[in-house]
């Protein structure tokens, strides 16, 4: 016999909890499993987000200007598109120059093991310890390879025909991996583009209706958290690798432009930018132009400092009101913990952390 609520109001809000709570316990294991299902494409999903926030505002913007009014599935074509081209042309164009440069390095390498690296001249101006380094450098470096000291650790460590082949099978069911995966990204970032305002409020709702208003509120501080990350990453790394590239061309370093795209890429990731323009300016002292090393050197310590310092944490923390040292623990921390995608994810973190934190002491 069914209780109506008039006869038993106690019990029948004790079996509308519990119908919510199993609802709640269903809507939990559905969610695991449809997860653990897309497992392997969570990360692309999640990269697709995370651009999808990025442009969200343009999105906007563009939906209103006569040749996309009304027209979404155009829109998120044209946007996808252009987002594509950003991803793939530097990548072919570091292929294509790859190869080109393969027999080149080879013959470098070749003129190494047979010459040896000779002493720069800059050593023997130090103003101490320049013995001994041109000693190490005489019997390690600048010697054949074959007759080095150093040839039999490398032949220690050096691979046989069948580990060379199971090596680059290997990398290449890693590259085609990484092709589909790039390609399953586009296509997800194309529908979230496509579904544009509908999802944006669908999302609201859904925050609302599960957190109440500071729901919304926490999700549209997170989208700017991770909008502003991308600002400051991937923009300041852009204008870090063109100056550094500029100083790679006036140097005298060969393929600059290259070379400035490979530091815009290594300037997104935190420390990273400080490994290739020190490399460019290794290779220049070992070559001889010792002024032009230290000036790429100089000015590539400038700019990362400049840039790290003051402007990236200017446009992340401006503009999610986050403190510089919350900032730098969510980029750091986020990296360590979810790789690359958690130089978005960490910032997003330290912001939900700032609200309930602000929630709290009210």
């Amino acid at each position: 016999m069914n209780t109506r609520p008039a006869d038993n109001p106690e019990a029948y809000s004790t079996a509308l909890t519990g119908r919510r709570w199993a609802s709640a316990a269903l809507y939990a294991a559905l969610l695991l499993v449809a997860l653990w299902t897309a497992r392997e494409f969570v990360p692309a999903i999640a990269w697709a987000a995370v651009i999808a926030i990025s442009v969200w505002p343009m999105l906007q913007w563009l939906e209103q200007r006569r040749p996309f009014r009304d027209r979404p599935v155009l829109l998120a074509l044209v946007l996808t598109s252009l987002i594509s081209i950003v991803f793939i042309v530097p990548l072919l164009m570091l292929a294509a120059q790859g190869i080109a440069e393969a027999d080149s390095a080879r013959q470098w390498v070749v003129g190494i093991m047979r010459t040896g690296i000779p002493v720069p001249d800059l050593i023997g101006h130090l103003p101490f310890g320049a013995v001994q380094i041109a000693s190490w450098w005489q019997h390690n470096l600048a010697v054949p390879l074959s007759s080095s000291p150093l040839a039999s650790l490398i032949a220690a460590h050096g691979m046989h025909g069948a580990q060379a082949i199971s090596v680059t099978g290997a990398l290449g069911a890693r590259a085609a991996h990484a092709v589909i995966t790039l390609g399953f990204l586009l296509m997800a970032l194309f529908a979230m583009l496509t579904a544009g305002p509908k999802l944006g409020a669908q999302l609201t709702a859904a925050s609302r209706r599960a957190f109440g208003g500071e729901g919304a509120s926490l999700l549209q501080r997170m989208a700017r958290s991770a909008r502003s990350t991308v600002v400051g990453l991937v923009v300041v790394g852009i204008g870090e690798g063109v100056l550094l590239g500029i100083a790679y061309f006036f140097a005298g370093v060969p393929h600059a432009t290259l070379l400035g795209m490979i530091t815009a890429f290594a300037a997104m990731l935190p420390l990273c930018a400080p490994i290739v323009f020190l490399g460019a300016a290794a290779w220049l002292f070992v070559n001889g132009s010792t002024a032009a090393a230290i000036c790429v050197a100089v000015t590539g310590v400038v700019v990362v400092f400049a840039a790290e310092h003051f402007v990236r944490p200017a446009l992340i923390s401006g503009s999610t009101r986050l403190h510089f040292l919350l900032v730098l623990i969510g980029i750091l921390g986020g990296a360590e913990t979810f790789g690359l995608l958690g130089l978005f994810i960490g910032p997003a973190l330290m912001t939900i952390l700032m609200v309930l934190w602000e929630t709290w002491v009210r």
